[in-house]
């Protein structure tokens, strides 16, 4: 990390709390870490005092013991969804092919390429913004990342090879975008954010195509909240996936897991999901 720059901690976080910034403290030791001059540091202070969310500010967010590189207009990776990555990782340990669908910074695809040795990752985003990022992000692993429309933006090599199918999908209800806290409603991109009149008109999309992309045993996972959890599963079921709902209290962290029937009974398989 690099060392923090002279500029006054004091004066920081008071700028940080006169914005409102609950965690200022938190928020001005990071940035006075990350600026490389004071006036770069100031800048900072006042981007974030705007209402930009600190992780665009910084340029990174931490996720899963990864820095994730981000530009202002990108979705920011949460932390409850490092729940994902570990249900993904126990239900394909073995997993040789990751594909990380409406991938936003390349988070996902990005912690898996790290946990899983030597994996051919690929990511999809309809931002070009979000590829961009996705694309620094994933660099370091090998993996590659597209701009598209979902499965249009894959290459068809990987019909039926996908052992990890993940897909953040946007959930959100179109009439509750409005609802949101302004750093997401105001710097996140809509598309990111907005799930349709109920929420789940991505996730219908990516349940319907994932058969044909994933290989026998594989596996799609997506987040959801607490709310639609029961019509997620259902969309999974009719997409004949062999479904689970994985739950972490704490996070309040909501996982749908489907896997692909396999006859033969080869490739990963979903686990249960530990201590539920």
């Amino acid at each position: 990390m690099p060392t923090p720059v002279p500029f006054s901690p004091t004066a920081v976080v008071s700028a940080l709390r006169a914005a409102g910034c609950v965690f200022a403290e938190d928020e001005a030791e990071l940035i006075l870490a990350t600026a490389r001059t004071p006036e770069e540091a100031a800048g900072m202070v006042d981007r974030r005092a705007a209402g930009l969310p600190l992780e665009q500010v910084l340029g990174w967010a931490g996720f899963h013991g990864l820095r994730v590189t981000l530009e202002p207009g990108v979705f920011v990776p949460r932390r409850r969804t490092e729940f994902l990555v570990d249900q993904a990782l126990a239900a394909a340990p073995d997993a040789a092919v990751v594909v990380d669908l409406c991938c936003g910074s390349g988070a996902l695809g990005a912690a898996l390429a790290a946990a899983l040795d030597g994996a051919e990752v690929h990511a999809a985003d309809i931002d070009p913004a979000a590829v961009r990022c996705a694309r620094r992000n994933l660099a370091p692993f090998g993996g590659r990342a597209y701009q598209g429309d979902l499965y249009d933006a894959l290459p068809a090599g990987l019909r039926g090879r996908v052992d990890v199918l993940t897909a953040n999908v946007p959930y959100v209800p179109t009439a509750e975008v409005p609802l949101l806290p302004a750093e997401a409603r105001e710097h996140e991109p809509l598309v990111a954010l907005d799930g349709g009149a109920d929420g789940l008109e991505v996730l219908r999309r990516v349940a319907a195509g994932a058969p044909a992309w994933l290989a026998p045993g594989g596996c799609l996972l997506t987040e959801t909240s607490e709310r639609q959890a029961a019509a997620a599963v259902r969309v999974f079921e009719t997409a004949g996936l062999t479904t689970r709902l994985a739950v972490n209290e704490d996070l309040y962290a909501h996982v749908v897991i489907g896997v692909r029937p396999s006859a033969e009974g080869s490739g990963p398989t979903a686990a249960p999901a530990p201590g539920r």
